[in-house]
C-alpha cells in the first residue's frame, strides 16, 4: 500500500511536456542580435534564445551558465573561465571557446553599434587556452567583471563575416538557449519553440509566443478571452479590473519589487535644458506622489536617483525635492524665464519656454504621467506638447538619431548598480545609452572608480556620491520606482517567486496534459 501511494504520488505530480506559453508586449522586437538588442523586447526575447557564461539565479547571486566554473585570481585581474561541453548551437555546431573570443571581439569592435562595449573596454586580453578554457585579464581591477559576462555569447561559425549591424541574423537568430527561434511576423508576433538539446533540461513548455499588441486595453481583453497567457498589468487592472471571479479562477497573479524606474530625460544639447535651474525648476513644478497617487494608485515610491531603494548603492540621505510651484518659478526667473506680455507664458528673447515630450505608443501609464507633467508646468508658465510614437520609430527615429526636446521613458536595470554606460559622458554615441548627453567629470570619475574597487564599502561610497551628484544635476527628472505587477494563466505550474523575480526557472514551468490548450510540439 505504502509503495502504491508513492506511485501514485509521482505520477499526479510529474511535470508533463506540452502547450505553449502566448506572452502579450505592447512593442515589438527590434534586433535579436544579443549584443545589440538594447530595447526590453528585443533583450527578452533573445535571452531566451541564447545563453552567457554566468547569469544570476533566484537570489540574485552569480552563477554558471554556458561557464561551469571559474577561478577569480591575481586579485581580481584574471577569471578562467571553464565551460561546459557539449553544448551545441541551435544549427547543431559545437559551441566552444572560440566562439566567446569572437563575442569579445565584437563587443569592443568600433564598428558595431552595440551599447554594451563599456565593460569589455577594460579587458587587457582574452585568451582561448583550449576549446573549454577562456582566460579574461584585466587592465586593473574591475568590480563588474565577472557578473558583465552575463552579456550573450553569438555564434562565430555564422556570423564572423555578417556585419552584425545589417546581419540576417538579427531576425533569425541562432543561440544555445533553452528556446529555438521560429517566425517573426512584424508588428505581430515572434515563435520560439523548445530546445530538446538544450544543456541544462528541455524545457516543458514546448512553445514561446511573443505577441505585438500595441495597446494595453486590447491587451485586457485578450486576457478576458484567454488569448493571452501573460502580461503585465496597469495598477488600475491590478487591484481593480482583475479581481473578478473570472479572473481568480484562471489566472494568478504577482506583485514584486521592480528593478526599474521612470524618468523624464532631457536632450541636454538644448539650450533651454543645459541650465541646471531650468530642470531643477520642472523638478520642483511636478508633484511626483500625486503622479504614484493616480497613476499607480499607491503601488510605487518616488525615486530620488538611477539607484533602487533596495540596492546596497542606495543613498537613503537624499531626499526627494518638495513639490513647490514658486520656487520653481524662481529658478526660472534666475534663468531668464519671465511672462514679459502676460499671456500666462514665459518667455526668454521673445521666445515661449514650449517643448515637447515623447513617449512610446501603448504605455497608458506613462501617457497619463506626461499629462500630469503638462497640467503642472502649465502653472508655472511653460507649455508642454505631448506626442506618441509607435515603437520600432520612437528608437530609431528619435532615441537613436537624439531627435527629441525631453522623452518619457523608463530604464530596467541590472543587478550590478555601475551605471557607466548610461551616465558617463564617453557613452553619447548611436545606439549607446547616454542618449541625453550628460556628462559630469566628477561622476565620470566616480563611474569609474566604481569599477576599479572591489572592496564593496569604497564602492558604495561612490555610487552614493554619484546619487548625490546626480539627483542635484537632474538630468533626467527621476518621477518613480513601480512595483512589478504581472499575471499568468493558472494552468502553469512549478512558478516560485523570489528576489529577482518569476520568469529566473522558466524551463522549469509546466502544465498538466489535460489542461493543455495548444497542439504538443514534435521534434
Amino acid at each position: 500500500m505504502v509503495a502504491f501511494l508513492f506511485l501514485l504520488t509521482c505520477v499526479c505530480f510529474a511535470q508533463d511536456y506540452g502547450d505553449a506559453i502566448v506572452s502579450a508586449s505592447i512593442g515589438d522586437a527590434r534586433n535579436l542580435l544579443p549584443l545589440l538588442a538594447s530595447d526590453t523586447a528585443s533583450s527578452g526575447v533573445s535571452g531566451m534564445v541564447f545563453s552567457g557564461l554566468v547569469k544570476y539565479d533566484k537570489d540574485v547571486k552569480v552563477v554558471g551558465d554556458l561557464a561551469e566554473s571559474w577561478d577569480v585570481k591575481e586579485d581580481g585581474l584574471v577569471i578562467i573561465f571553464h565551460l561546459r561541453k557539449n553544448v551545441r548551437w541551435h544549427d547543431g555546431a559545437p559551441f566552444t571557446a572560440r566562439d566567446v573570443e569572437f563575442t569579445y571581439q565584437k563587443l569592443i569592435d568600433p564598428k558595431v553599434k552595440t551599447p554594451y562595449g563599456g565593460d569589455f573596454e577594460r579587458v587587457k586580453s582574452l585568451e582561448v587556452l583550449d576549446d573549454y578554457t577562456v582566460k579574461v585579464t584585466y587592465k586593473e581591477p574591475f568590480a563588474p567583471g565577472l557578473s558583465s559576462w552575463s552579456m550573450s555569447i553569438i555564434p562565430k561559425h555564422l556570423l564572423e563575416k555578417e556585419d552584425l549591424n545589417t546581419s540576417k541574423y538579427s531576425r533569425h537568430p541562432i543561440g544555445t538557449g533553452p528556446y529555438k527561434f521560429k517566425s517573426w511576423k512584424t508588428q505581430e508576433k515572434i515563435e520560439l519553440t523548445s530546445n530538446h538539446d538544450y544543456f541544462e533540461h528541455r524545457p516543458y513548455i514546448d512553445r514561446y509566443i511573443f505577441r505585438v499588441i500595441p495597446d494595453e486595453s486590447t491587451i485586457f481583453l485578450e486576457l478576458q478571452t484567454q488569448g493571452v497567457d501573460s502580461a503585465g498589468l496597469s495598477p488600475l487592472q491590478y487591484i481593480r479590473q482583475t479581481d473578478t471571479p473570472f479572473f481568480k479562477k484562471y489566472y494568478q497573479k504577482f506583485r514584486l519589487p521592480s528593478f526599474a524606474y521612470t524618468y523624464l530625460g532631457y536632450n541636454l544639447r538644448d539650450k533651454r535644458f543645459a541650465d541646471k535651474r531650468v530642470r531643477k525648476a520642472i523638478n520642483s513644478a511636478v508633484d511626483k506622489n500625486e503622479i504614484i497617487s493616480m497613476v499607480l494608485l499607491g503601488l510605487g515610491k518616488v525615486a530620488t536617483g538611477p539607484y533602487l531603494p533596495d540596492s546596497w548603492a542606495y543613498n537613503d540621505l537624499v531626499k526627494p525635492a518638495p513639490f513647490d510651484p514658486q520656487k520653481a518659478k524662481e529658478l526660472l526667473k534666475e534663468a531668464g524665464w519671465t511672462d514679459t506680455n502676460n499671456d500666462g507664458w514665459l518667455d526668454k528673447n521673445g521666445v515661449a519656454f514650449e517643448f515637447t515630450i515623447i513617449t512610446n505608443q501603448g504605455n497608458e501609464e506613462r501617457l497619463k504621467v506626461a499629462q500630469i507633467i503638462q497640467r503642472r508646468l502649465k502653472d508655472v508658465g511653460i507649455r508642454v506638447k505631448i506626442k506618441v510614437i509607435e515603437w520600432s520609430v520612437f528608437l530609431t527615429e528619435h532615441i537613436d538619431k537624439r531627435k527629441f526636446e525631453a522623452v518619457l521613458l523608463g530604464w530596467a536595470l541590472p543587478m550590478e548598480p555601475d551605471n557607466y554606460d548610461i551616465f558617463h559622458s564617453s557613452k553619447t554615441g548611436e545606439g549607446q545609452f547616454n542618449f541625453i548627453g550628460y556628462k559630469n567629470e566628477e561622476v565620470d570619475k566616480l563611474l569609474t572608480e566604481g569599477r576599479r574597487n572591489f572592496d564593496i564599502e569604497k564602492r558604495k561610497a561612490c555610487y552614493q556620491r554619484i546619487h548625490e551628484i546626480l539627483y542635484d544635476d537632474q538630468p533626467y527628472m527621476f518621477i518613480f520606482v513601480p512595483e512589478s505587477i504581472s499575471i499568468l494563466h493558472s494552468r502553469f505550474k512549478g512558478i516560485k517567486p523570489a528576489p529577482i523575480g518569476i520568469g529566473y526557472n522558466f524551463i522549469d514551468w509546466w502544465v498538466p496534459k489535460d489542461e493543455q490548450r495548444y497542439n504538443r510540439l514534435t521534434q
